[in-house]
């Protein structure tokens, strides 16, 4: 049984003795969501972490991209699911929930997401996302073309490898710490 604990190495002490930029950044997704993701917490430990950690997932998962917010989410659960992150599956299960508009899908793509209901687009998107996972040296020219017939642009393949690398990453770290979900995660969009 766990213990209620964001992190096994803990978590800054005093909130307020932070760097302004790591306050700030905790605060506004705080107001936003109305409680503090365990992430935030446990790498404001690290302030240099957490600004490259948070800088690299923003990019990666609200900047421009020909891939929606939504197929973003749901690379992330993939992935996570694959590699048995609680914190990332339920966390970002939640963001895909919202996002999709479609409830079941979050559930359905952790789970397994082979036997998912996912378009052909997607499927293809998430079966390249799960090979890089797997073993990132498994890319070759007949992965990329039927990528590009499944409409996806160099870009594209480029976010969706990126997204699969940093959450492969952040999956291991999340294990690493032993990082508890917040409970509210659990039924946002439901």
């Amino acid at each position: 049984m766990h213990e209620e604990q964001v992190s096994r190495f803990g978590t800054p002490a005093d909130l307020a003795a932070l760097p302004d930029d790591v306050r700030a950044t905790i605060e506004k997704n705080a107001a936003k969501l109305g409680f503090v993701p365990n992430v935030f917490l446990a790498y404001a430990k690290r302030p240099e972490h957490f600004r490259a950690f948070m800088h690299y997932h923003d990019v990666l998962m609200r900047g421009e991209s020909g891939l929606s917010r939504a197929e973003r989410e749901m690379i992330v659960v993939a992935v996570s699911g694959e590699n048995d992150c609680l914190y990332c599956v339920v966390a970002h299960g939640a963001a895909l929930r919202i996002l999709s508009k479609r409830p079941l899908l979050a559930d359905q793509v952790a789970t397994n997401w082979q036997t998912a209901d996912l378009s052909a687009r997607e499927r293809e998107m998430l079966s390249f996302a799960a090979a890089l996972n797997r073993q990132g040296s498994t890319v070759d020219e007949s992965r990329l073309v039927r990528l590009r017939d499944a409409g996806f642009s160099d870009d594209d393949i480029w976010d969706i490898a990126a997204i699969a690398g940093f959450f492969g990453f952040s999956n291991r770290m999340a294990s690493t710490m032993d990082m508890r979900p917040n409970a509210e995660f659990y039924t946002l969009g439901r």
